[in-house]
């Protein structure tokens, strides 16, 4: 890898590492989607500002705007909503690990629309992924307390996990590279934003605020960092290297996202769920790594 794609790898995974913690003190006073709703409109404007500041195309064609609202629909209402909604019945880093496995349905979708190869080693590491995950899903359901509330938040995050598969490979299609990136992404932030406002005021009543500082720094953390700098850098690497490559991201956001919700929310490790971490997170270098090339003598 380029030193370039290094540091957006790293950048990304410290980001989203973070953010999962973050979003749970996001929950309690304000519905999780006006939480969703000021979280985008606060990435829109930032990218948009930086396409000022940068000078950076701000425009994109009208014929690109509702390939950008289903994109929106997708990644910034659908994905988003679900995942708030989980971490209000399971341990943040859950989700963290189960996002790990993002780069399986990227991977079968890119094959079915882009015409991209499933190789045998990504196949075998997907299925060792699946398999931890579910390992972890499963200590998750033995603990005590409301099982079904349990099954809730985890079938939260496998619709979560499919809304952002979807986006992903979005970002990833010719139609995506018809338009300003930034801009692009901007716009759909907005766009992503109105529609979470609409359903929040639909389900949830005029807009709710929380004057704890937690709750704004929060979402101000949300909004420009997990969102408008980590969107931009990691759908940068979608473009650049495919949306199953650029998912070599999500194999340190798990640890770094369990060790978080270890100290924080006292998750209780069995052998069981560290096993299954394992497994998920060999299965994850098994399916990405790259096969050693062949030196001809």
């Amino acid at each position: 890898m380029s030193p370039r794609t290094i540091l957006q790898f790293a950048a990304v995974t410290l980001i989203w590492g973070t953010t999962w913690i973050v979003i749970k003190f996001q929950l309690g006073h304000v519905n999780p989607s006006w939480s969703v709703s000021y979280r985008f409109l606060t990435g829109g404007l930032a990218l948009l500002a930086w396409c000022l500041i940068r000078g950076l195309p701000l425009r994109v064609p009208r014929t690109a705007l509702p390939f950008l609202a289903l994109f929106a629909l997708f990644q910034f209402v659908m994905n988003f909503n679900f995942v708030y909604r989980s971490e209000l019945y399971i341990p943040s880093g859950i989700p963290a690990v189960a996002f790990a496995l993002l780069m399986v349905p990227n991977a079968i979708l890119a094959w079915l629309f882009l015409g991209r190869r499933i190789s045998r080693r990504f196949a075998l590491g997907s299925a060792l992924g699946i398999l931890g995950v579910a390992m972890l899903f499963a200590q998750q359901l033995s603990l005590p307390g409301d099982k079904a509330k349990t099954a809730l938040g985890l079938s939260l995050v496998i619709a979560g996990i499919l809304s952002a598969s979807i986006a992903n490979v979005m970002q990833a299609s010719p139609r995506a590279l018809t338009f300003p990136a930034i801009a692009g992404l901007g716009w759909a932030m907005l766009m992503g934003a109105a529609m979470n406002a609409l359903f929040a005021f639909a389900v949830a009543g005029p807009p709710q605020f929380d004057p704890q500082p937690g709750y704004w720094l929060g979402f101000l953390y949300l909004g420009v960092f997990a969102s408008a700098v980590a969107f931009a850098l990691y759908f940068d690497l979608i473009r650049q290297m495919g949306p199953a490559e650029a998912a070599w991201t999500s194999v340190l956001v798990p640890i770094i996202a369990m060790a978080i919700t270890t100290v924080m929310e006292g998750y209780r490790w069995t052998p069981l769920a560290a096993a299954g971490v394992v497994v998920a997170l060999t299965g994850l270098v098994v399916a990405l790594r790259q096969p050693a090339k062949r030196v001809q003598a």
